[in-house]
């Protein structure tokens, strides 16, 4: 069969029916929601900063400049997370393919996709065509994707959607099996409460004939992850910084850089990676757009993101209460990270019956 032209699909046919009118076009093939608010957003970010202990939604740490660190962050030689996925993906993306029959593949947190081409790869190997739909809220990230995906698979109909994870998950049609991919271990940015509150709603909108893939960095070591977390370039802790620019472009906040550093540890208890920025005198920081303004007090730190470690057996046992079926788990040979497939069981009561 002779792939129909990409440019020739529409491109919100990734979207339901219902759910079409409420997104508009912010560049040809790319998506963003139509009521999405840059004041709403900022009153948001405002209101985790004046929480205890203070803290800043992960989200804000991929603006352009952001995403490009974010990148280059993950080509260092301490940060495993990457390359180890990478290479499991590589490895198994055939029998991945194989094991989820479908045609379209909803990529959460999509980033460059640079790992995700090896999905692509087996998709196109045994359906000969395909959709190919990254969630990003980072434009930088869906443009470099779309660029990715026309030179290497134009073949594949490409959607990217510009927005945060459970405005895509709620308006993607069920009408479409698909492949959910979530990697890079992304979940582990996610609170616990977040975490149950993200399974529940992905859970709730997917199809009878979804599967989804999600890569999960496990408990090891805890030198080897705090290695990863504070890099001898200092990428990570410009990464994490970075954030606090954002944030004073978007709240037009006086956080001053030069009085910010980066700190990080292992926290054994909670198994997660915790990156602060530290205030390194006491000084305000002045929101004037909200008439607000608080004392950040020398060596108080403000969490930008946490990342979670996992024992792949208990998050199995974990899904299954949400009626995610495991069909797979593969792994590398030091067993640092793991990917798993789960198809969506029909609901039948107990735990994961709504």
């Amino acid at each position: 069969m002779t792939p129909q032209p990409t440019e020739t699909r529409e491109p919100a046919a990734i979207l339901s029916t219902r759910e079409r009118g409420t997104w508009s076009v912010t560049a040809p093939t790319i998506l963003t929601p139509s009521k999405r608010s840059s004041d709403n957003a900022a009153a948001g970010t405002v209101k985790t900063l004046f929480d205890r202990p203070r803290w800043i939604e992960p989200c804000h740490l991929y603006d352009e400049r952001g995403s490009l660190l974010f990148e280059e962050l993950c080509e260092l030689p301490e940060y495993y997370p990457t390359r180890t996925e990478a290479a499991i993906l590589e490895r198994e993306s055939g029998t991945l393919m194989n094991l989820a029959p479908v045609e379209c593949i909803v990529e959460l947190g999509a980033g460059f996709s640079k790992k995700t081409i090896h999905l692509l790869k087996a998709l196109t190997r045994a359906r000969g065509r395909g959709t190919f739909a990254p969630v990003d809220v980072s434009a930088t990230a869906l443009m470099a994707s779309k660029r990715m995906a026309e030179e290497l698979f134009p073949e594949l109909a490409f959607t990217g959607l510009e927005a945060r994870f459970e405005d895509a998950i709620t308006s993607i049609t069920r009408d479409i099996p698909k492949l959910v991919v979530f990697l890079g271990s992304t979940i582990g940015n996610f609170a616990p409460t977040d975490m149950l509150h993200f399974f529940t709603h992905l859970c709730d909108h997917m199809g009878p004939d979804d599967y989804l893939l999600l890569g999960v960095d496990r408990i090891k070591d805890p030198e080897i992850i705090e290695r990863a977390y504070d890099d001898s370039r200092g990428v990570t802790a410009a990464f994490i910084l970075n954030a606090f620019s954002n944030v004073n472009r978007i709240t037009g906040a006086g956080f001053q850089p030069d009085k910010i550093s980066y700190r990080s540890g292992y926290n054994r208890e909670r198994q997660q990676v915790e990156m602060y920025g530290v205030s390194t005198e006491t000084h305000r920081v002045e929101f004037p757009r909200h008439s607000a303004s608080f004392t950040w007090e020398k060596d108080e730190g403000i969490l930008v993101e946490t990342s979670r470690k996992f024992d792949p057996d208990d998050l199995q046992v974990q899904l299954r209460c949400f009626g995610l079926e495991n069909l797979g788990h593969w792994t590398d040979s030091n067993e640092w990270f793991s990917l798993l497939l789960f198809r969506r069981s029909a609901p039948s009561g107990g735990l994961e019956s709504r």
